[in-house]
């Protein structure tokens, strides 16, 4: 069997020969993306040749109308299903996927809130003019200077990591005569169906404060309770509540509902214990998009009526006032919204050893010869615009976008310009045998993560991004240029 006649065994299994190459997987794009009738792909009528003449590759192509929707979407199923819980639910944008004064703009305008993780990110929410009320600051290593700027700009919430930090925030709060409004994250001891460096809810982990009853405090109180109760002693400490995020990319329920439980126990033993209200529970979020055609993303209504009926039943288990609910969707507002437009270079294809053959060359069997071909496809990008695969092993798909075609389907690799052997875009993916150079790809789901995650390696200026609305594309992140990169070298 050849990668033309059928499924190549280099492939992996759950990879499957497309029955059309030229067919978009709809879960994989966001609304407006189609082929025309001259089978080029478009985003609300635009060609991605135009986009390119225009702005050049690599390129980042981004939906403003489908983010709006998606945000949209989660305000309206969460609200919906929490109405008879506590009123409501409020949703936070992770600025980490991917953030610019516009998107801030963007979240404010469809009524959610903000997540940022840094100084940086707190200035491009300033910078944007959205209320501190609405923002929210992350980390594990808050520096002075971003406690003071969370406190300038009255930030609704500082998520408190560790007790170190907890003592530090209520320090230079005090010192100034303010109230630091905190909530603390919890690690819930939920091992998140994921890749082990984006589940964060486990013990072994950097992020929050462990809810396990074996802490080295003489009291024996865990490091969340021991927290609860330091912050109970500090004037200068409003606290909110509690928060825990067990990770990304998850698409099982599971251990959302657990770690709810989890929390909700919790919680309720804080209240009773310590004669306090704790008004507010963040339930994080994580929740994954399609990568690949195997992936099978949940709707956000049925994301939110699950989680409802835990938090409804938990609550009335333990006889309690629910407190008010809020999530972080994460990749799942943004990813899915944008797509990577590449140009092709150089081609090439190598012969390799199937699984089965490699092995029987190991046993000394004569068997080692049978090989099976796998095509190098080559872009103007690469690890320095998502880094993504290197670092997560990540998955993604491909599409001829310059043109249809009928050709055979090759199992391809593309593949980045940088000097480096692990510079994988798309690790294996059916494209027509006839891409040459000169055509241009579409990598969708690059809406998170990646531009956030950019780099200058190889002296590569990192790509632009454009929103697209009404029909027309626009620049909210200007692309680099070398002068860029020059201005900073200080010897020339």
């Amino acid at each position: 069997m050849t990668a033309n006649s059928g499924q190549s065994p280099l492939a992996p299994d759950w990879l499957e020969v497309p029955a059309d190459l030229n067919a978009l997987h709809e879960p994989l794009w966001a609304g407006g993306v189609a082929r025309n009738d001259d089978g080029e792909l478009t985003i609300e009528g635009l060609t991605v040749s135009e986009l390119q003449r225009q702005y050049g590759t690599p390129l980042f192509v981004l939906s403003e109308t489908d983010f709006r929707a998606r945000a949209r979407a989660f305000s309206d199923a969460f609200n919906d299903a929490f109405a008879d819980i506590c009123g409501g639910v409020d949703v936070y944008y992770a600025g980490k996927s991917f953030l610019c004064t516009s998107v801030v703009r963007w979240v404010e305008e469809e009524g959610l809130r903000l997540d940022t993780a840094s100084g940086g990110e707190l200035a491009v929410a300033f910078r944007a003019g959205i209320p501190g009320a609405d923002v929210a600051l992350h980390g594990n290593n808050k520096s002075d200077g971003e406690i003071h700027r969370a406190l300038d700009m009255q930030l609704g919430r500082i998520v408190v990591d560790s007790l170190d930090e907890l003592e530090r925030v209520a320090a230079i709060a005090a010192n100034r005569g303010d109230t630091a409004r905190v909530m603390l994250r919890l690690t819930p001891g939920v091992h998140a169906h994921t890749h082990e460096f984006i589940a964060t809810a486990h013990e072994d982990q950097k992020f929050g404060l462990s809810m396990a009853g074996d802490s080295t405090d003489q009291a024996g109180l865990s490091a969340a309770e021991e927290a609860v109760a330091a912050a109970t002693g500090h004037a200068s400490i409003e606290l909110l509540g509690l928060h825990c995020h067990i990770g990304s990319q998850i698409f099982e329920p599971d251990g959302f509902a657990l770690a709810a439980e989890r929390l909700l126990d919790f919680l309720a033993a804080m209240q009773s214990k310590y004669s306090i209200v704790l008004p507010e529970l963040d339930l994080g979020g994580g929740y994954g998009i399609a990568y690949t055609p195997v992936d099978t993303p949940r709707p956000a209504a049925e994301i939110a009526q699950a989680m409802a009926a835990v938090v409804r039943s938990k609550c009335a288990a333990l006889g309690i006032t629910a407190p008010r609910i809020s999530i972080e969707p994460g990749r799942a507002i943004v990813g899915s919204t944008t797509f990577t437009l590449y140009e092709v270079g150089t081609l090439k294809t190598v012969r390799v050893d199937s699984p089965a053959s490699a092995g029987a060359a190991a046993g000394h069997d004569g068997a080692g010869d049978v090989t099976h071909p796998r095509r190098y496809v080559s872009v103007d990008g690469g690890m320095s615009d998502n880094p993504r695969p290197v670092l997560y092993d990540a998955d993604y798909s491909a599409i001829l976008a310059s043109r249809s075609s009928d050709a055979a389907p090759q199992l391809s690799r593309v593949v980045g310009k940088h000097c480096e052997s692990g510079d994988i875009v798309v690790r294996d993916v059916y494209l027509p045998e006839d891409v040459a150079a000169g055509d241009l790809l579409a990598v969708p789901g690059t809406g998170a993560y990646c531009w956030a995650l950019s780099s200058n390696y190889n002296y590569l200026a990192r790509p632009g991004v454009i929103a697209v609305s009404d029909g027309s594309a626009r620049l909210i992140v200007r692309g680099e240029t070398e002068e860029d990169l020059l201005n900073r070298d200080m010897g020339v």
